[in-house]
């Protein structure tokens, strides 16, 4: 049994994942420095990770960033086009991982798990197939991103159209995330946000980023015909004049959201029992009374 809901087209993901992978990948400049703060975090673990699953591995860009191939890296995307850039190549979804218990010591995924339906699910899975003491490195958007985008978009429809869909994707919450983690019987889990903000020359600037990352909308209730170019052109002057700066650029707000996690271990620091400690606090605080 799960909490799943329904909420993204898997197909319409997929089909935009590969969509984006004949694109330029110059236009996944945020997808290559996220990926890169991602693994900074290896930095601080002292120890080497030979077995290695790339989730959502995009142009394929973790191994200069590892310093260099492991003994086994496995890229895995729902696009072939971007798992094809990986020696060995898996096409398919975070939601159905096609490996054994125990595979790998070290899972990093880069900008993939937002888009999944069963979340929860997913972190049994990622459980599943991490090896006892082997680490989880997540990155996916949050709650905040394109917040800018969101509200134009809205406003310009309601004036247009006289109603509004929703077109930008729920994201994640950062409080719920490291309980998740725990509920999946991940060990010391540690979520934690940054707050990325980008300009572009104007709406349709960002809109062409967000398609060469394949971020655009997936939602299974979104909106199947074609939008009126009005509300677009509308939607781009709304956004200039409630956020662009003085030279016209507008941003764009993005929120990452960075997941820690380790599969569990008899080696690991474990929590005292309550009421075993051996020290009062009223000793360390000092008698007052």
């Amino acid at each position: 049994m799960t909490d799943a809901i329904t909420v993204f087209d898997s197909g319409a993901v997929r089909a935009h994942r590969e969509r984006a992978a004949g694109l330029d990948p110059a236009g996944r400049f945020l997808r290559r420095e996220i990926q890169a703060r991602l693994v900074e975090r290896l930095g601080e673990v002292r120890r080497r990770f030979d077995r290695v699953l790339d989730l959502g591995s995009g142009d394929g860009e973790l191994p200069d960033l590892l310093g260099g191939a492991p003994d086994l890296l496995v890229s895995m995307d729902s696009a072939f086009g971007f798992a094809r850039h990986g020696r060995l190549a898996v096409v398919g979804d975070a939601e159905l991982l096609p490996f054994a218990d125990g595979a790998f010591d070290l899972v990093v995924a880069t900008l993939g798990l937002h888009w999944v339906n069963d979340l929860p699910g997913a972190f049994v899975q990622l459980r599943r197939i991490l090896r006892p003491d082997g680490l989880l490195l997540a990155a996916l958007l949050g709650g905040e991103t394109l917040a800018e985008l969101r509200e134009s978009l809205t406003l310009a429809e309601l004036e247009v159209t006289g109603g509004a869909a929703g077109r930008v994707s729920p994201f994640a919450d950062l409080r719920d995330l490291a309980g998740l983690l725990q509920r999946a019987g991940l060990a010391l889990p540690v979520a934690d946000s940054d707050r990325l903000t980008l300009t572009y020359p104007n709406a349709f600037a960002l809109m062409a980023e967000l398609r060469a990352l394949g971020e655009t909308s997936a939602l299974l209730d979104r909106p199947r015909g074609f939008t009126r170019r009005r509300v677009f052109l509308r939607a781009a002057e709304v956004y200039r004049e409630r956020f662009g700066d003085a030279e016209g650029r507008i941003p764009a707000t993005f929120e990452v959201i960075n997941l820690t996690a380790w599969a569990p271990a008899a080696s690991q620091p474990k929590p005292l029992r309550p009421g075993s400690g051996r020290i009062r606090l009223a000793d360390v605080l000092g008698d007052e009374g």
